[in-house]
């Protein structure tokens, strides 16, 4: 069955590979403005091995469109009630600029539902001059949710991006509920518990406890340092990608599978080698 229905929100999901495959299940969260068919690229290498389970957060792509409930945290809360749908207990979470938001909020408030986390050019970490512009942003999302949604999106190439990837986001942007825009955006970097602008990102996002590969696009090349100043586990990284766009996992689908299933295997082989470590 493709929709949950969880109280207030119906959520679309797909759930494709072995169920029982060993090791964690994956979950997949795409960015604001987005939707789950941008794992599309990846998701038949993933469900080779594994078993990967993609929804559309609230307000995104065929799920259904509260007025309310699209803080990280909230959105969170949506997946927690999918896993237990599904009776999943923990997984390696990808996440995308806003989808970072959200897997880290599930890792920090559900400590025991995470494995991992592999987070795409997070929406998170945001300094103070960048965010400087981001009242400014919320109030046009909230009077022209898709003008000036469509009009920020063009932050997020490069020249090597490639055409087809600005249309199929330009469409997905029309496509998502006006409220998820404006929001989705406001819950990310205002209100007493917003953790996307530090210094309330440091504090929030040092208390993930679990591994966590990011990848970093070219225009956030400087918070991988920051970040790494963050990391409470020895196998975490944070990398710079090179000429890479904001949405560098679709711009790069291969690529970005080698290194995020490179990592994965490390964690599997380091995670044996700690249970053949004598007590």
């Amino acid at each position: 069955m493709p929709f949950a229905e969880l109280g207030e929100v119906r959520l679309f999901y797909t759930d494709d590979g072995p169920p029982d495959a060993d090791g964690a299940p994956l979950l997949l969260v795409h960015g604001l403005g987005a939707d789950s068919h941008d794992w599309v690229p990846h998701l038949p290498r993933l469900a080779a091995g594994h078993r990967v389970i993609a929804p559309d957060l609230r307000g995104h792509g065929y799920s259904s469109a509260p007025d309310s409930g699209y803080r990280p945290r909230e959105l969170a809360a949506d997946l927690v009630r999918l896993l237990d749908r599904l009776d999943v207990p923990r997984v390696t979470a990808f996440g995308h600029s806003l989808g970072a938001l959200v897997v880290s909020a599930l890792a920090v408030e559900h400590p025991g539902r995470v494995r991992a986390l592999v987070c795409v050019d997070p929406g998170y970490g945001q300094p103070p001059d960048v965010a400087a512009a981001f009242p400014a942003m919320i109030e046009g999302l909230r009077a022209d949710p898709y003008g000036t949604a469509l009009a920020n999106d063009a932050w997020c190439y490069t020249a090597a991006s490639p055409p087809w990837l600005r249309e199929w986001h330009r469409r997905k942007i029309l496509g998502t509920a006006p409220q998820a825009l404006a929001e989705g955006f406001a819950g990310m970097y205002s209100g007493d518990d917003q953790f996307g602008v530090r210094p309330a990102a440091d504090a929030y996002l040092a208390r993930r406890a679990c591994p966590v590969l990011s990848c970093w696009s070219h225009a956030q090349a400087g918070s991988a340092d920051w970040e790494r100043g963050l990391f409470k586990h020895p196998a975490s990284r944070a990398l710079v990608w090179p000429g890479g766009g904001h949405r560098l996992h679709a711009e790069r689908p291969a690529e970005f599978l080698h290194v995020a299933t490179d990592w994965l295997t490390e964690l599997d082989r380091l995670d044996t080698l700690d249970k053949e470590m004598p007590a």
